[in-house]
């Protein structure tokens, strides 16, 4: 895949590092200067954020940061007390996201490791109770997908299978996705991972194409070397050709969300995370979808 513009790809850059020091040089745990207003509506591409990222802050921590970086649409994790399996914690959460006016679009990645009836009822129950449309779902047995779908159909969510790259037995690229889905409801289709799917070989931009109305959610995350899971950096300091993908969603007129999953430094992900924003929506306005802010 080739690089962008070096140029444009640099201003988005430096735009990013600029922020970043802005509120590094704030002095406070980020909450004291926001990040300029940008309004996600504007463009075709909605932009939001997998939970994982903060997996090591709690859900008060992790909402705050949202409202920083001005995202407030999640993608949610029964991970620290983020979106908790527990019907009664679960609503505590819910209730919290709500003050917060941050809303649930997606939850997972959810592991399916039984073909059982109750287990999958109960991942349904969890996602309907939370309003959500949308299940990322972590290696589901070949043999589970027809008992998944059932419960698509009855509960109209869907199911988005996420590929793990070469280490994933079952589901290593989105390819291998589409191939098993493809006579099965619409509404069960893939999440791409976009670093997982160029370690596994697999031409990101063209598979966006070739999923279509299969595509249901996007984990976005950079790379320097297609072959290294280690090399994760900030969006925009990669090499995976973020315009070439954002015109693919456009073209196929994608209608789910793109979430930042920025899986390093876990301890402080902030500066990696508002950079990743910065440089997005920076693609964005340099697409001529400007912010309204």
């Amino acid at each position: 895949m080739s690089k962008e513009s070096t140029v444009s790809r640099c201003d988005f850059i430096h735009s990013s590092v600029l922020i970043a020091a802005a509120l590094a040089a704030s002095g406070s745990v980020w909450a004291s200067t926001p990040t300029p207003p940008f309004a996600e509506e504007a463009a075709p591409i909605r932009l939001g954020l997998a939970s994982y990222t903060f997996r090591n802050f709690s859900r008060a921590q992790m909402i705050g940061f949202m409202k920083q970086l001005n995202v407030l649409a999640l993608n949610a994790k029964d991970v620290k007390d983020h979106l908790p399996m527990d019907p009664q914690q679960e609503a505590a959460a819910l209730a919290n996201y709500a003050a917060a006016g941050i809303k649930l679009h997606a939850a997972g990645t959810i592991y399916f490791t039984k073909d059982e009836d109750a287990d999958i009822r109960s991942k349904f129950e969890y996602c309907k109770r939370a309003g959500i449309g949308v299940i990322v779902a972590g290696d589901p047995a070949s043999e589970t997908l027809q008992r998944i779908e059932k419960f698509v159909k009855e509960y109209d969510i869907r199911i988005a299978i996420h590929n793990h790259g070469p280490e994933d037995k079952l589901w290593r690229s989105p390819l291998d996705v589409l191939k098993a889905v493809k006579d099965m409801d619409p509404r069960i289709g893939c999440c791409i991972d976009v670093g997982h799917t160029v370690r596994a070989g697999t031409d990101v931009v063209q598979v966006i194409h070739e999923a279509g109305p299969r595509l249901l959610n996007v984990h976005m995350k950079d790379l320097t070397n297609f072959e290294s899971k280690d090399s994760q950096v900030a969006v925009g300091d990669g090499v995976i050709p973020m315009r070439k993908m954002f015109e693919a969603l456009i073209a196929t007129k994608y209608q789910g969300f793109v979430d930042l999953e920025y899986e390093i430094h876990p301890d402080d992900p902030m500066p990696g995370v508002i950079a990743s924003f910065a440089y997005m929506r920076g693609v964005l306005e340099g697409m001529g979808f400007a912010s309204k802010g």
